[in-house]
């Protein structure tokens, strides 16, 4: 139980996937905007690096390891990734259309997101059992959600401030997300 808490803490604080290995800064920095778009898209990557994790370790512990076909699998978790992508984009046009449309261009781009598939293959790495993969990628999957939170809300409150010309845009952002990232260097001691 011990180890699950310490790789939790780690995928989701320390090691955090966007400010600590810069995985997924294209969504991250896309879909940052508003806060409730924030929110889908951390819920969105949650349930894919989780099931991704999941159905990857599956496929890797019973047939790639076993059948000797470790070398493919990076083409196996990327069309993983693509089905599970496709299930979130139908369910949320089917239920959350609003969503849906929030989300626009950066919900199939979850698909080459590079943490996705950087978890899946992190788990293979680091010889996790299943257990471990699925509480990794869920606690990636959190600290993602808690890294593009975090920046949807200082960019919204950025709104109101009074920014110099030069650093209006995307500039302030990669300040903003560079300064995060200094932040969360900090939890490097608790593990």
């Amino acid at each position: 139980m011990g180890d699950l808490i310490l790789i939790a803490v780690g995928s989701a604080l320390v090691s955090n996937v966007v400010l600590s290995q810069f995985l997924g800064i294209c969504s991250f920095l896309g879909v940052s905007k508003k806060t409730e778009t924030a929110v889908g898209m951390g819920g969105a990557v949650i349930f894919v690096i989780t099931l991704a994790s999941l159905v990857a370790g599956l496929l890797y512990q019973f047939i790639l390891q076993p059948l000797g076909f470790d070398y493919l699998n990076t083409i196996v978790f990327i069309l993983v990734i693509a089905a599970l992508v496709q299930i979130v984009e139908m369910f949320l046009k089917k239920f959350v259309p609003s969503l849906y449309n929030a989300l626009g261009v950066y919900l199939p781009l979850i698909t080459t997101n590079c943490a996705v598939l950087g978890v899946a293959l992190n788990n293979v790495q680091d010889e996790y059992n299943i257990l471990e993969s699925v509480v990794n990628g869920f606690a990636t999957g959190v600290g993602y959600l808690i890294a593009i939170v975090l920046l949807a809300g200082i960019r919204e409150k950025m709104e109101y401030n009074d920014i110099p010309e030069s650093f209006k845009g995307i500039p302030i952002v990669l300040v903003t997300s560079t300064l995060m990232a200094i932040a969360f260097f900090g939890f490097s001691g608790l593990i």
